[in-house]
């Protein structure tokens, strides 16, 4: 509850800290002081603090549906069984004012703010009794010898185990919850259509039956632009990144390198919903303009691949230059040094020698990007379009595989028809790219790193 909660942080923080104060002096006037006041603060904190809190935590999620439930018999008697049980999961928010008051609820209401007042102060007396013996036994264990430093590290790493535990599960868990959908999907469509096919019409597979003989979930134009726009994103993001970062780590002032960074690494801040706005308004019509009709007379579609590849380079341009400036800055200044000493001009250098020791970065940074293209999703929904069609003209409208995704998911679906399912096969194939692209950024690294004393 707020009101437990609010009284009892702040009334066990300062109870620890005069503990640990009083421990520290007392340990310092017996010699027995063996490290730094905060530690013993720590100390007393993993003991007392951690259970209260946690306990206060489980409390507060607990107890508002605990009380609801008693009351369930105060309910009014016109009201059917569903009622009921929306009125009691409401009934905490009722009792908070976070909404109003339900006809013949009131009576429920005080009921209920009477019983919370009665269990917040059974959990109040609790709680202090469990953090007044935290305390107890953390006097007992440091005025036994207990070394405070070396506990909490070896709290920390507990707790950055648990972490690193977490993530790895949740990954897993990532993957498993797409895997089992993803078989579920090609339990219905076959592997070869999905991955081989040429039409992509989910909409039209309305039957079982019309599940895989009518072709309508045919990927591999999903996967083209996909590609074909990740490539033109990389082929604008990856020569002006490199660029960009050879200048800042080589040619720039430190001034203009303070100045110039900063704003290149605003553009991978800004929101993708702008980028998208951007490609539509602006780049899309002056491509018509420039390569249409108005100028060398191309058929340019309004939406086309090559405006939304252009603008998501842009949107790469960060990701690669400010990661190959940081490795280029990385390498030993003894080797740029001992180039030109040998003769080798300023360019001579860089091309031949501050390259080469940070090759296996720049890769990683450029694959990291092609990830980053891959995923892209609202760039593509706004300047391209979701019609699928299977080409390689960057001047014709396409889409993607996450823009599919998307389109997909939307709005209320049915999560046991093949329609749905197909975005679950479209999100791990996505998986798999890139993972093959982390795979092939660990080998480069591996094979080409340069280690130097």
């Amino acid at each position: 509850m707020p009101s437990l909660t609010t009284f009892l942080i702040p009334a066990a923080i300062g109870a620890t800290w005069a503990f640990s104060l009083l421990v520290v002096r007392r340990l310092d006037a017996r010699g027995e002081l063996v490290a730094r006041g905060g530690y013993y603060f720590a100390y007393a904190g993993l003991w007392a603090i951690l259970p209260v809190f946690s306990l206060l935590a489980v409390w507060s999620l607990w107890s508002p549906e605990h009380i609801a439930a008693q009351l369930a018999g105060l309910l009014p008697a016109d009201y059917s069984d569903f009622q009921g049980r929306v009125m009691l999961d409401n009934l905490p928010a009722m009792a908070a004012g976070d909404i109003a008051v339900a006809p013949g609820m009131a009576p429920l209401v005080d009921a209920y703010l009477a019983s919370a007042a009665r269990y917040d102060g059974y959990a109040a007396v609790g709680l202090a009794a469990i953090f007044l013996a935290g305390l107890a036994w953390a006097a007992r264990r440091l005025f036994g010898g207990a070394h405070p430093r070396t506990a909490i590290e070896k709290f920390t790493q507990f707790m950055l185990f648990i972490a690193t535990i977490i993530s790895v599960l949740t990954t897993v868990g990532i993957v498993m919850s797409v895997l089992f959908e993803t078989i579920r999907f090609f339990e219905q469509v076959p592997l070869t259509e999905f991955l081989f096919g040429s039409n992509w019409s989910p909409q039209t597979a309305l039957r079982v039956d019309q599940v895989g003989s009518s072709g309508a979930f045919g990927a591999a134009p999903l996967f083209v632009g996909t590609l074909l726009i990740s490539a033109i994103a990389l082929l604008v993001a990856v020569p002006v990144g490199l660029i960009s970062a050879v200048y800042l780590s080589e040619y720039a002032s430190d001034r203009v390198r303070a100045t110039v960074k900063p704003l290149l690494e605003v553009l991978a801040g800004i929101p993708t919903v702008v980028y998208g706005f951007f490609a539509a308004l602006l780049v899309a019509p002056a491509l018509q303009d420039i390569l249409g009709s108005g100028g060398l007379g191309f058929n340019v579609s309004t939406e086309n691949a090559l405006s939304a590849g252009v603008v998501m380079g842009v949107m790469l341009i960060p990701f690669i230059s400010s990661l190959s400036d940081d490795v280029l800055k990385a390498v030993p200044r003894n080797l740029y040094e001992g180039s030109l000493a040998l003769g080798a001009t300023r360019l001579e250098t860089i091309s031949r020698v501050m390259m080469p020791a940070a090759f296996s970065g720049i890769v990683s940074s450029i694959l990291l990007a092609a990830s980053r293209a891959v995923g892209e999703t609202m760039i593509v929904v706004m300047s391209v379009g979701l019609a699928a069609s299977l080409t390689l003209n960057p001047l014709e409208s396409t889409t993607t595989v996450t823009v599919q995704i998307q389109s997909l998911l939307v709005g209320d679906q049915e999560f046991d028809s093949a329609k749905t399912l197909s975005a679950f096969a479209l999100g791990f194939v996505l998986l798999l790219l890139t993972l093959a692209f982390n795979v092939v950024a660990l080998y480069v690294v591996r094979k080409y790193r340069e280690v130097y004393e």
